[in-house]
């Protein structure tokens, strides 16, 4: 069994510590990666998470305190993929180039293959056993699979193929991303790292990676706050708190359960620890300067000193606490919305992104607005509050308040210091009032008299969800609010909008959001906008009934299981002598040859199909047909040229 494990690992660090401007990041850090594993890595941001994954990577090397400490460990068999941020990738090469430049042992195999080919037909036949050796590797890495691959691939990251020729330095630094993602994908490394791989991905990509990585065949190590994405990935969840690494098996659903239970249990031996500690503590006090306890009293100190002190669990430590209220009561009818238009640009250069949207919102109900990155949901939530032009109506009913949570932060002043944001807000309360409020959204310390302009974006939406807490908005309209937080502060946030019970309507790509909080879907396609009354599953599940694309014949022979034809027997040099019958065959394989290179070639022009590309399953089987066809023309191709040796 321990040789068994042995065998399975890939990578494993022991005591890995790391140390920046002597404050320690990183103790006593060990970790083992296995075949299949699937490991998400979480932490409050600044925790240590990328410089693990540096650590892991061979970018930057852990400090050694004692001999023996700060090891990692590699097997011979493993490669790492490691996604980093732009980089990777040939800025001056095409996105086709540079993908195929993944397979180039099988591109220069392939060259070979036919310049082998073109040598035996020829009439040279000393290249046949260079060609079956080569022949065969080639097959066993797919090598007929490569160009299917990268369009598979691409398209799953939103590359069309009106991309292909494009030069990489003309791309976003998101775009760079998802072609760097998409190479490390086609890499397909033993063990992949991926540090927060779903920034700069909507909807349908972030899908797409799922479940392109359910199927992955080597182990992933992945650092996200798409608490969504870990749930559906992941087998086990490693955080790092307070400089240390500790595992949980399960997604991370199961590691919220087991790390509340274990921060109970330990807060619980904490407190026993320090009520033992008090009783020492207080004999000693008593008893040291008697001459008759003095001895049983240093007995106490002695164990005092070799007692492990327990540290006080995270969980007592001073946490976030966001609760928006508010004050008056509104009617049931909340929000009518009639034939509105969402609309950008003036003038001639106005484009209609979604015309004649309309929807109905009640007191209470809790609206998710999602759709493709630039559909319009923004612009929706600015006409909500009459901030742009459109057309059609937008009616609130009496007794509305609306708080505004906007992804730029615009309401917020850069100059003003955090304190005098809020003092603004409210002249006349005290700088303990003030502090007290930013303490509640973990703004601390120095960061109250930052400039707001200065700020991280995690902290200016901390400082807008103060404001918001002092509003005390029925409507609460959020465009993104979970962005830029740590999956602690996303908890908060959810939590606060959970329990909420005025009404509210929120744009997010963060699927765990939705899923905890939205009992209502409004989904804005390019064609119209869709309802889901029920929430973010209701979506999903409409999503896993779109229809399939029709199959060609080519798929359903492959999804059928349709086999290859039966290779021909060989004939032997004792039955030359039937130089007639050695002919026939040899038409009837060429008619063979000829009818499999019709349908390959039918099979390659529909993978430029968007419909094809974009049905992952439909794409698998048609690449599987691919392969088959390839395998029987090189096996007809062999006969032939045995035919045509032995006719002479």
């Amino acid at each position: 069994m321990q040789q068994q494990r042995k065998d399975n690992m890939l990578l494993r660090m022991t005591d890995i510590h790391k140390f920046y401007n002597g404050r320690q990041v990183l103790s006593h850090v060990s970790l083992t990666v296995e075949d299949h594993d699937r490991i998400g890595l979480v932490g409050v941001n600044g925790c240590g998470k990328s410089t693990l994954l540096r650590i892991l990577t061979g970018q930057e090397l852990p400090d050694h305190l004692l001999e023996g400490d700060g090891e990692i460990a590699k097997s011979a068999k493993t490669s790492i993929g490691y996604l980093e941020q732009m980089g990777g990738l040939d800025r001056e090469s095409t996105v086709w180039a540079e993908m195929r430049s993944v397979f180039r042992p099988l591109l220069d195999t392939q060259e070979r293959l036919h310049q082998l080919e073109e040598q035996m037909q020829s009439g040279d036949m000393s290249a046949a056993e260079e060609y079956h050796r080569l022949q065969t590797w080639f097959e066993d890495n797919d090598g007929y699979q490569i160009d299917v691959k990268i369009r598979t691939v691409l398209n799953g990251m939103g590359f069309g193929q009106e991309t292909y020729d494009r030069v990489i330095s003309g791309f976003s630094g998101g775009e760079k991303t998802r072609l760097a993602i998409a190479r490390l994908l086609l890499e397909a490394p033993n063990l992949l790292i991926l540090d927060e791989p779903t920034n700069h991905l909507d909807f349908k990509t972030v899908m797409w990676l799922e479940d392109y990585l359910k199927d992955y065949k080597g182990a992933l190590l992945l650092v996200s706050h798409d608490r969504y994405f870990l749930d559906r990935l992941c087998t086990s969840i490693c955080e790092i708190e307070r400089g240390t690494l500790t595992r949980y098996k399960g997604n991370y659903t199961t590691f919220t359960q087991l790390k509340e239970a274990a921060v109970a249990r330990q807060w619980k031996e904490y407190e026993m620890q320090q009520k033992e500690i008090a009783k020492l503590e207080d004999y000693v006090a008593r008893n040291l300067t008697r001459a008759s306890t003095a001895k049983s009293a240093q007995s106490r100190v002695k164990q005092l000193e070799k007692m492990e002190r327990i540290e006080k669990p995270v969980s007592a430590q001073k946490q976030a606490r966001v609760q928006f209220t508010y004050e008056i009561e509104p009617p049931q009818e909340v929000l009518k919305v009639q034939n509105i238009d969402i609309s950008v640009g003036e003038g001639a250069a106005r484009k209609t992104l979604l015309p004649e949207l309309s929807f109905e919102v009640r007191r209470g109900e809790k609206w998710g607005i999602i759709g493709d990155n630039g559909i319009g949901k923004s612009t929706l939530l600015k006409i909500l509050q009459n901030k742009l032009p459109h057309q059609g109506k937008v009616r609130w009913t009496s007794n509305i308040k609306i708080s505004y949570f906007e992804q730029e932060s615009t309401n917020l002043h850069p100059a003003k210091s955090v304190m005098q944001e809020i003092h603004d807000r409210v002249p006349s309360w005290t700088d303990l009032e003030v502090r007290k409020l930013l303490g509640q959204v973990r703004l601390t310390g120095e960061n109250v008299f930052k400039p707001v302009g200065v700020l991280s974006g995690g902290e200016r939406a901390k400082v807008c969800f103060a404001v918001m807490m002092l509003e005390h908005g029925n409507v609460l309209i959020l465009d993104e609010p979970t962005n830029h937080l740590d999956i602690a502060m996303k908890e908060v946030i959810e939590e606060a909008m959970q329990s909420f019970t005025g009404t509210l309507l929120f744009v997010s790509h963060d699927r765990y959001l939705l899923d905890k909080v939205a009992d209502h879907i409004l989904e804005l396609k390019a064609d119209g906008a869709v309802t889901y009354q029920g929430g973010f599953q209701k979506w999903l599940e409409a999503q896993q009934k779109q229809p399939e694309p029709e199959e060609t014949p080519a798929a359903k022979t492959a999804a059928s299981g349709g086999k290859p034809a039966e290779k021909p027997a060989y004939r032997s040099k004792k039955q030359r002598a039937q130089q007639a019958k050695m002919r026939a065959d040899l038409r009837s394989l060429e008619q063979q040859l000829d009818k499999m290179q019709e349908e390959l070639d039918t099979l390659t022009a529909e993978l430029t199909d968007e419909a094809v590309c974009s049905d992952y399953q439909l794409m698998q089987e048609k690449c599987q047909r691919m392969e088959e066809l390839r395998v029987q023309m090189d096996e007809t191709m062999e006969q032939m040229i045995l035919l045509e040796e032995e006719l002479g």
